[in-house]
């Protein structure tokens, strides 16, 4: 006789119930009929499993033996199983882009590229100001692919069981309102706003502790951080209530400026993330170039970025 998983879990239900009267009871056997499985099972495997006392049975040393591995081949089985399930029904219907990213351009010119070149396909998308949620859904098998950014060398979550590709690394800039007195610079140093209000969008990285660290750094902790979502950072920064923070691929807006900050104090790395198993992966390759091609043009429409990498060393780690 073959051992099977339902052996395993014979053994294992045997075990956890400390008896054969209560092991059949939780497996629904009459326990003459359990008594027989375990027999078999253990001429199987070419011993005794289990003591047999008045008070139970215990497990002998074979039994553990068996029980170890039981313990790790049937989770892994069931998670197999599990994660099959998701991807299978994840992928009927036919071919398709489940993009989960956070908010930004790059995002909304990635769709755009992939619906231009699969006009039979369906791309969906999913944003969120967690990394975490995106690449969480992308392991689960909700998501294809995850683009998201990450604040200079830290990982990005999830780096198992996800691959991880380099899309870009950009500067970070700062948003000006246009009659800002630093608005003409080409480059302001991060200390000279020190008495300025900020602005950002929120996100669960680890941004908001380099931008930190990059301030102290600078000599200086700012006054007030106001968190919110983009068109509202536009708002505080056109009426001058806050300088923001920006991706340097910030598209150009009426009322503000971007502008590189001297040194390069922050960096910001865009990445994809997909599930080598998923049926995804076989797009993956095409997909990265369409995202690496978005972030191309994104570039080249910033005046000040392009200004910014047409300087003789434009500085990134």
């Amino acid at each position: 006789m073959d051992v099977e998983l339902r052996h395993l879990k014979t053994v294992r239900a045997i075990a956890d119930a400390g008896s054969l009267t209560k092991a059949a009871t939780a497996l629904g056997l009459a326990q003459p009929a359990l008594s027989a499985q375990l027999k078999r099972i253990e001429r199987a495997l070419g011993g005794e499993l289990f003591e047999r006392g008045r008070h139970g049975v215990r497990a002998t040393a074979l039994g553990e033996f068996v029980l170890a591995r039981a313990r790790v081949v049937l989770p892994a089985v069931s998670e197999l199983r599990e994660e099959a399930r998701r991807y299978a029904q994840a992928w009927q219907g036919g071919t398709g882009f489940r993009l989960g990213g956070t908010h930004g351009p790059l995002l909304g010119a990635l769709v755009d590229r992939l619906a231009a070149a699969h006009p039979g396909a369906r791309v969906t998308t999913h944003t969120s100001w967690s990394e975490r949620d995106i690449a969480a859904r992308t392991a689960a098998g909700a998501l294809d692919f995850a683009l998201i950014g990450s604040c200079g060398a830290s990982a990005p979550p999830e780096s198992e069981p996800l691959v991880w590709r380099e899309v870009a690394r950009d500067p970070v800039f700062v948003m000006l309102p246009t009659g800002h007195p630093l608005a003409d610079h080409q480059e302001i140093d991060l200390g000279t706003l020190a008495g300025e209000a900020w602005t950002d969008v929120p996100g669960d990285g680890c941004f908001g502790d380099c931008f930190s660290a990059a301030c102290a750094r600078a000599g200086f902790t700012p006054s007030r951080v106001y968190e919110t979502d983009v068109a509202s950072c536009v708002h505080l920064v056109q009426v001058g209530r806050a300088v923001g923070l920006c991706r340097a691929t910030f598209p150009p807006t009426p009322g503000l400026v971007t502008r590189p900050l001297a040194g390069t104090p922050l960096y910001w790395r865009h990445l994809l993330g997909w599930h080598p198993a998923a049926p995804a992966h076989d797009t993956a390759a095409a997909v990265f170039a369409q995202a690496r091609a978005a972030h191309a043009e994104a570039a080249a429409r910033s005046e000040s970025y392009t200004a910014w990498l047409a300087a003789p060393s434009p500085h990134l780690p």
